[in-house]
């Protein structure tokens, strides 16, 4: 199986063979303060493309835009994304979207009115990596959310908490731990790149990444990481 590394960030949404294998068990019986993190290798899961996706303009302004018209007409909204965890080079590799080859962001999106969070996240990841959007064949296992991001009014600030001031929040993001099989088909549209990139190029890389990928190592420093290798 063919694989490129772009400094340190594998692209995987060139690979076209192999299947890769994700398995997050927790140990009971252990400290409770550590929770063990089984992580199997890349090389497990089996990649390919399907029709681009038309995306709404990522131009930070006409964001939001959006987030201020849901604001007007459905209140809070709120975003779910997906952390999702590979081992590559004996590392912790995070799955990453890119989008026209600037843009990072993790795999979900915002719910519909009324969408419960796991539904709407399981919806998002099948829209986005699977090849079947009616999610026949694809069962997603969300486990608890990691953390939560707000955004206290309409402008670009994002806080890992809710400032005790704002009592009307305009929009939430929550991250949730996603476990996988130990197979699966990642199918990514051909405008968007899956990449794995190293948990030690994320940490506190906010320039390139944003507040909320950069921040998710913090979120994982409780678990204790197992590289099982193929």
């Amino acid at each position: 199986m063919g694989e490129e590394v772009f400094e340190s960030v594998m692209d995987i949404s060139v690979v076209t063979n192999g299947v890769h294998s994700l398995q997050i068990q927790s140990n009971e019986g252990k400290n409770d303060e550590s929770v063990e993190l089984d992580i199997y290798p890349l090389s497990c899961y089996y990649f390919g493309y399907k029709d681009a996706f038309l995306f709404k303009n990522y131009n930070l302004q006409d964001q939001l835009h959006r987030i201020k018209s849901n604001y007007a007409a459905h209140g809070l909204r709120t975003c779910v994304e997906a952390v999702i965890l590979v081992e590559l080079f004996k590392h912790p590799h995070l799955l990453v979207l890119q989008v026209r080859n600037s843009t990072f962001k993790l795999p979900g999106g915002r719910l519909r009115p009324g969408e419960s969070d796991i539904n709407g996240l399981k919806r998002k990841l099948t829209r986005n990596l699977s090849e079947n959007e009616d999610g026949k064949g694809t069962e997603w296992e969300v486990s608890g959310c990691l953390g939560m991001w707000w955004r206290p009014d309409f402008e670009t600030l994002l806080y890992p908490f809710l400032p005790p001031n704002i009592k009307e929040p305009k929009e939430c993001t929550k991250l949730f731990l996603v476990k996988l099989p130990l197979s699966r088909k990642f199918i990514v549209p051909k405008n968007l790149r899956l990449l794995a990139v190293p948990l030690c190029q994320i940490h506190e890389n906010d320039k390139t990444y944003g507040p909320i990928i950069s921040g998710v190592p913090h979120l994982l420093s409780k678990f204790s990481f197992n590289m099982i290798q193929s």
